[in-house]
């Protein structure tokens, strides 16, 4: 067995130089190199900006969202949407490892969720056996490669797959939220009906505590007396975050006429920048978690308004950020329901 690069870069084709990410097409030939894990894969959860953009693009039409699919995985050896260049993750059964990995926790036979984005890994799909647009999610027969960096999860015991996945799909939004949020602070979170979002209220209303407030922003009325009747927020506001201002206002009017101290964008949908920006105070902290966000509208955008605020780029791995979500769905039979009557 030849040994590749721990990041992968022997599996560029072009251009040469950069890393898988960024490549636009990878060598997804299957033949593991000596530090990489061959997985068997079950399903694909796509991110969610990326299975929009292809779900309005194919019009909805299940068949063409498929035919789209295989075109990108077969185009560029990847699940990398062109529009978005997001991926998403994937479910699968471990198969082969290679001999320099001997020594990692990992055994043939273990189930696994990858925590590293399917736009940077090899992945041969040989069929799509079902695709569920109401959660995002590709059921398919295919393989991939996971790289000697890759992060991953082993799947718990105590809940389902399904479950766990919907979770681990987006375990860095909590995650980020729980080292960001401070007692006593206000929170806006955008798009908190969503998994993302609903995971993020209630890691924030943990963190801000009895003198804080977290403001849920969703676009429906139903929406807005679901979280609220859960207990995931302290107010709902219902707005379009393609709408800056109307944010703004409804935020203002939620929070004591303030401007609040941290947003956190969870939206699925474009030109959302400055529904995140306009409504933090000068010097606090806009998390973009959205794969759909353009960072240089955000930063020409709160330059163009003056406001002088922190925006963190939503990358979605932070130190211990799987166990951090799954101990939310353990802790909270509330979020634990919900999201087993959404997702599963």
């Amino acid at each position: 067995m030849k040994k590749g690069c721990k990041y992968g870069t022997h599996r560029v084709i072009e251009p040469k130089g950069v890393l898988t990410q960024a490549a636009y097409k990878v060598d997804n030939d299957m033949e593991i190199y000596s530090n990489e894990i061959l997985i068997d894969v079950q399903a694909l959860n796509i991110d969610s900006a990326s299975f929009t953009q292809i779900e309005q693009e194919a019009k909805g039409d299940i068949e063409k969202i498929k035919a789209r699919i295989l075109e990108i995985v077969n185009e560029r050896g990847k699940m990398q949407n062109p529009v978005t260049g997001s991926g998403g993750m994937l479910i699968g059964t471990v198969t082969k490892i290679g001999e320099d990995l001997a020594s990692i926790d990992l055994k043939v036979g273990d189930k696994i969720a990858s925590l590293v984005s399917l736009s940077l890994t090899p992945l041969k799909i040989e069929e799509i056996i079902d695709i569920k647009p109401e959660i995002d999610r590709v059921e398919v027969k295919a393989k991939a490669i996971l790289f000697e960096s890759a992060i991953y999860a082993k799947l718990p015991k105590d809940m389902s797959e399904t479950l766990a996945l919907a979770a681990l799909d987006v375990a860095g939004a909590p995650a980020q939220t729980a080292k960001l949020v401070k007692p006593g602070q206000s929170v806006l979170i955008l798009g908190a009906n969503g998994k993302s979002g609903l995971l993020c209220c209630y890691e924030a209303m943990k963190r801000v505590g009895p003198t804080g407030r977290v403001i849920a922003m969703v676009r429906k009325e139903a929406q807005a007396k679901k979280v609220l009747e859960l207990g995931l927020c302290h107010k709902a506001i219902i707005s379009d975050a393609q709408k800056p201002v109307d944010v703004l206002n409804k935020t203002l009017e939620a929070n004591d006429g303030k401007e609040v101290d941290i947003s956190i964008s969870c939206v699925n949908v474009a030109n959302t920048e400055m529904a995140c920006i306009l409504p933090v105070k000068d010097n606090g902290t806009v998390y973009f978690f959205s794969m759909a966000t353009s960072f240089t509208k955000a930063a020409l955008g709160a330059e163009g308004v003056g406001k002088d605020v922190t925006m963190i780029i939503g990358n979605g791995y932070t130190k211990d950020h799987a166990e951090i979500t799954l101990a939310e769905l353990r802790e909270s039979e509330i979020l634990r329901k919900l999201f087993e009557e959404l997702y599963v």
